[in-house]
């Protein structure tokens, strides 16, 4: 038959607590009672020895030549107090029967003689009357005169067992007794113990997504229950800070996505109001087609944040050198810097070429990101400096720095240059440079790929952004 299990943790700890405390007690019991056993045998033994010792004295040869023992053995006042003395004298020589006591009643008190009975001390041993009585049995080996006797003293085992028993039933009742009391303050103590949890599962329950500032009350503590209320509320914490930045990312896509959407509609209605000539319809499809290439560049980036974020962002992870892909990044916008008047010069190149792990196709969108802006926002006749070196002179990273002469990156928008659809304005809005999601989507690129992405003021004009690669060192 399977017991039913405990459901709740309290009910759980006061079982687990009970089944140790169980077989502690009944370990404890076993060697209280061989213990006890062990006291009362030593005890017998002792009485017996005494009480040889006094046969002894008072063993004699009466005027017939029989071994006599005095009677006032017999009537001493301690006679009685444990059991009734058995005893029996024989010739240690001849092994005749010398002398049996009456409370024998004509039995045998350990048969014949055992090979050198009594002749070391004390001899003890338990015997079994042929009435069934179970003795406990002392010989010692006496003189007297020229003769050698050896005195057979015994005690009845069956108030020792009676007392054994009764020992042992009281065990047996003060062990579930024991449990019973242990269990009841044991489930007052854990209750007491896991009440603070109760009140954090009651006040977790009543939190939802609409009051994640909400936190579990902590009441200075440092145990367990304190450090899991500490780990929940920093969870929660996580939890506000991502439905926050997932609220303002669908407010701004909604924004990003709704300001092209009213410029290709504004553009239809207006081509529909009146007839117009087949340049100017050109000029309306061609300002539509711009409009809906903004668009699919805006959804493309959001898709590629959302794979992203859910750490779906490629599979096609492998080694490669990095600076054969800078080189190929700098070919792409070569063109577009020239038809601005602006200089790409690549400095410093590293002694040697560089391993890195990542999607190769994705970190090249990343660095294109990073030095399309560079260009785009530096002056005509400026210049654009692309530099890769090992970082701090350790072999393990290697650093791509993108350098330009732009106007810059103000103190207050530093902190936000990589949040998404951020074009420098204190709102997120349509600019005339970008969606606003190059930078972040070059900097969680980089992030997945185990580089880091980050912008370093200068106190000149023109902006600093600096990537950091883990080299993959030759094995």
């Amino acid at each position: 038959m399977k017991l039913p299990r405990a459901t709740t943790l309290r009910s759980r700890l006061t079982l687990y607590y009970l089944s140790v405390l169980g077989v502690l007690l009944l370990v404890y019991a076993a060697l209280v009672f061989a213990f006890q056993s062990a006291v009362l045998t030593r005890q017998m033994l002792h009485d017996e020895v005494q009480d040889i010792v006094t046969v002894e004295g008072l063993l004699y040869f009466d005027t017939h030549g029989q071994l006599q023992l005095h009677q006032d053995y017999f009537s001493r006042p301690q006679s009685h107090l444990l059991v009734d003395r058995m005893l029996e004298v024989r010739d240690a020589a001849s092994d005749t029967l010398v002398y049996r006591s009456p409370t024998l009643h004509g039995m045998s008190l350990g048969g014949a003689l055992l090979p050198a009975e009594g002749e070391h001390g004390f001899d003890e041993r338990r015997f079994t009357l042929t009435d069934g009585t179970h003795v406990f049995l002392v010989s010692h080996i006496h003189g007297m005169g020229q003769r050698l006797f050896v005195i057979r003293l015994a005690y009845s085992l069956d108030p020792f067992h009676a007392r054994m028993r009764q020992f042992l039933l009281l065990l047996l009742l003060a062990v579930p007794l024991a449990l019973l009391l242990a269990g009841a303050i044991g489930q007052a103590v854990t209750g007491r113990a896991l009440k603070p949890l109760g009140e954090m599962i009651s006040h977790a329950e009543r939190i939802t997504a609409h009051d994640l500032h909400d936190r579990l009350p902590t009441v200075d503590r440092n145990d367990e229950l304190g450090q899991m209320a500490n780990v929940f509320n920093a969870l929660l914490q996580r939890l506000e800070a991502a439905f926050t930045q997932l609220q303002r990312f669908t407010a701004d896509a909604a924004h990003e996505l709704r300001t092209p959407l009213a410029a290709l509609r504004a553009t239809g209605e207006v081509a529909l109001q009146q007839a117009r000539s087949v340049e100017q319809y050109r000029d309306t499809l061609s300002s539509m087609l711009e409009e809906t290439s903004r668009l699919g560049s805006t959804i493309e980036s959001l898709l590629l944040l959302a794979r992203a974020e859910a750490t779906q962002l490629s599979n096609n992870q492998a080694v490669f050198l990095l600076q054969p892909l800078i080189r190929e990044v700098i070919g792409v916008l070569e063109v577009l810097a020239e038809d601005r008047g602006i200089r790409l010069i690549e400095q410093n190149p590293a002694e040697r070429e560089s391993r890195i792990f990542g999607d190769r196709s994705l970190l090249r969108l990343a660095i294109l990101n990073v030095l399309h802006n560079a260009v785009k926002f530096s002056p005509a006749g400026g210049t654009v400096t692309v530099a890769t070196f090992i970082a701090n002179g350790s072999p393990s990273m290697v650093e791509l720095l993108i350098e330009d002469q732009g106007p810059g990156i103000p103190t207050k928008s530093a902190g936000r240059i990589f949040d998404r659809f951020y074009v420098g304005n204190e709102k997120p809005e349509s600019s005339p440079y970008g969606s606003g999601l190059g930078l972040a989507i070059a900097d969680l690129v980089v992030t997945r790929s185990g580089g880091t992405l980050r912008f370093e003021p200068t106190p000149r004009e023109g902006a600093t952004f600096v990537f950091s690669f883990p080299v993959v060192l030759p094995d």
